[in-house]
């Protein structure tokens, strides 16, 4: 049966199938991971950051999302594993010089070669637009091709020089197996400055903790006395008789008592004071109330006893 006009229409016109998956071309994908930010899905631009999973990002883009983390944003998973600003590293990239930017195709009438990258190898001069390997130093944030590292083996950097491990060195933009290997990487590490930052709050509660040690007063003394002796105490003399033990026989006693040294000093058993010893000085004399200046006459003195009086 025919529709108006005599057209014969055919199956594939009346019956709806499921719709074709559409295919995303692979080397375009592969480029715009190298050329746009992968939170923002902006171009990339000055300055250029990556995390140590190796994903590039502008990074205004990642201030704006660790300021705001609550904020809804369409790729927030991609950064989930990032806490703070110490989690990225700013890279230190070579431009490169046969690339001319947006300003030769701005009518759209120019061929524009998607393959011409921004930035080279510095060593090699390989492009970076994703169909070669690169890699970046955890230390410097040089990025390098990995064809670089390969021929000129050396443990310092090409273009900074300075030093690094081969466990530095982080693929940017790897495979899945590469990213979930240095997703382990993130985390043994991440777990083992948790347990040594721990480790080390631990010894220093335990060091606050302990009691001070009690130090030695060295104007205290200890004095021994046998049986019928006498102990000094403020520099004076008191006698206490020996005290019998248990068979009848008189036992020796011990008395330990400290010296005081309150503006008066006890040396073999008298009572010295400090105003009449000759090595001391007048001014160290008049600091204590035995001095004469301390001392007030009657006419000073008050004829009625206050709270605290002070008189002689």
């Amino acid at each position: 049966m025919g529709c108006d006009g005599g057209t014969i229409p055919k199956r594939h016109e009346l019956v709806k199938g499921p719709k074709k998956v559409e295919k995303v071309d692979k080397n375009a994908a592969l480029a715009a991971r190298w050329k746009y930010c992968a939170l923002s899905t902006e171009k990339l631009r000055r300055p250029i950051v990556t995390c140590d999973l190796g994903r590039l990002y502008n990074k205004d883009a990642v201030i704006e999302f660790l300021l705001d983390k609550s904020a809804d944003r369409p790729n927030s998973e991609v950064v989930s594993h990032l806490r703070g600003i110490k989690d990225i590293k700013e890279l230190n990239l070579t431009d490169n010089p046969a690339w001319e930017g947006e300003r030769r195709n701005t009518k759209g009438d120019r061929y524009e070669d998607m393959h011409c990258a921004m930035f080279i190898c510095p060593v090699v001069g390989l492009e970076m637009n994703g169909k070669h390997r690169f890699c970046f130093l955890r230390t410097c944030g040089c990025v390098f091709s990995d064809r670089a590292l390969k021929e000129v083996k050396t443990e310092i950097c090409h273009k900074c020089g300075d030093p690094f491990k081969e466990e530095d060195l982080v693929v940017l933009n790897g495979t899945k197996e590469e990213v979930e290997k240095l997703r382990k990487i993130m985390e043994e590490k991440r777990a083992k400055a948790k347990a040594t930052k721990k480790s080390k709050k631990s010894k220093f509660a335990e060091t606050v903790s302990k009691p001070s040690e009690s130090k030695e007063n060295p104007d205290s003394t200890e004095t021994v006395f046998a049986e019928g002796k006498t102990s000094t105490e403020n520099g004076e003399d008191r006698s206490q008789p020996a005290v019998p033990g248990p068979s009848g026989s008189s036992s020796s006693s011990k008395v330990v008592k400290p010296l005081a040294a309150s503006g008066s000093l006890a040396e073999s058993g008298s009572k010295r004071s400090i105003q009449s010893m000759e090595e001391k000085s007048e001014t160290y004399k008049s600091l204590f109330t035995s001095h004469s200046s301390a001392k007030r006459t009657k006419a000073q003195t008050s004829n009625w006893v206050t709270h605290t009086p002070y008189h002689f």
